[in-house]
């Protein structure tokens, strides 16, 4: 086990995010196109989205989804509910590939799954321990032949767990790194292509990460206390991935009902900010308090440019019957002049 723990001066950077700083930009509006089924009952139930696309019937694609209270639920493109999978409170998903993982703190573990492309089902291969209590974001990644998982900590750890694709169903991934920043953590994303993780830290902003150096330490991407639309707490986080590592970032800022975008490319420029608001004209309410999101760039049926998959607080009612939100990219595209190069 190879493991190596940064405990960088970071504390002074956490500070920063005591000051608030308000917005004072545009923020930009879309609507949701489409909603899944709801998680029926009370509580806040729904978190974290991720998307399987069917390379080769886009059309079948699947959304995977985490219900704290109960385990996996799988929905089709057009969001009606087609599995749930009772494997424990699981509050982060993500996947590459056919194989998926989430964050299970009921078992202190990553809880692995298997989608089959033959009959679009999703199974459950087993869970690994964590060796540490309340696992609880994750994202999935992979580099070469290396399939990549990382684990996030309300007391700012960070696990990397690796494992060889060619064996990964036999879920004995290895724990590769730790790596340490000032406080609670949850949203995450690899850039598999420029070998990097992007982290949330809810109550101070935006980490980077080269994977490509062992010995590099994070680096602030935007702080809370920058004013560029963040705010307590940074959640969920995906990549809208361009050619030629053209792409953007987008954060949820939760406690705004928002999102901030981000250039792919250092130095991460912010680009731009959006809410969601009511599609009356289909009977879709707003977004509120996004938890968790997922966002891809392949080409669906009625997302021309790709999709974005949100949670939603309240649907329309708070901790009533949350649901996911499906945004076209193409509509955020166009609200923010994007350039989707």
């Amino acid at each position: 086990m190879k493991t190596r723990i940064w405990l960088a001066a970071l504390a002074p950077l956490a500070a920063c995010a005591t000051a608030p700083v308000e917005y004072s930009g545009p923020i930009a509006t879309v609507m949701a196109v489409n909603e899944t089924a709801p998680m029926n009952g009370e509580g806040d139930r729904a978190d974290d989205p991720a998307l399987w696309v069917n390379a080769t019937d886009p059309a079948s694609s699947l959304i995977l989804a985490t219900n704290k209270d109960e385990g996996l639920y799988v929905y089709a493109l057009d969001g009606g509910e087609l599995q749930e999978l009772p494997v424990g409170r699981v509050n982060n998903v993500d996947l590459r590939g056919n194989i998926a993982v989430a964050s299970n703190d009921e078992f202190n573990s990553i809880s692995w799954f298997r989608i089959d492309p033959e009959t679009l089902t999703v199974s459950h291969l087993g869970n690994s321990g964590t060796d540490k209590d309340e696992p609880y974001g994750i994202c999935a990644g992979l580099h070469g032949e290396t399939y990549r998982a990382a684990v996030t900590y309300k007391d700012g750890t960070i696990q990397l767990w690796t494992g060889s694709w060619e064996t990964i169903e036999t879920v004995k991934p290895v724990l590769e790194r730790t790596i340490q920043l000032p406080s609670k953590l949850e949203g995450c994303v690899f850039d598999d292509e420029a070998d990097r993780l992007f982290v949330g830290e809810e109550a101070f902003g935006v980490w980077t990460l080269d994977l490509s150096d062992a010995e590099a330490k994070p680096v602030p991407v935007d702080r809370i206390a920058d004013g560029n639309g963040l705010v307590e707490d940074v959640e969920g986080m995906s990549l809208w991935l361009g050619e030629n590592g053209a792409g953007y970032l987008v954060v949820s800022a939760q406690a705004a009902d928002r999102y901030v975008v981000y250039d792919r490319q250092a130095p991460f420029a912010p680009v731009g900010v959006f809410s969601i608001e009511p599609n009356k004209a289909i009977g879709i309410d707003g977004v509120s308090h996004t938890d968790g999101l997922d966002v891809s760039s392949a080409i669906l049926p009625g997302f021309p440019e790709g999709i974005l998959i949100v949670q939603d607080d309240a649907n329309p009612i708070p901790e009533y019957e949350q649901n996911f939100k499906l945004v076209s990219w193409k509509d955020i595209a166009t609200a923010l002049n994007l350039n989707q190069d």
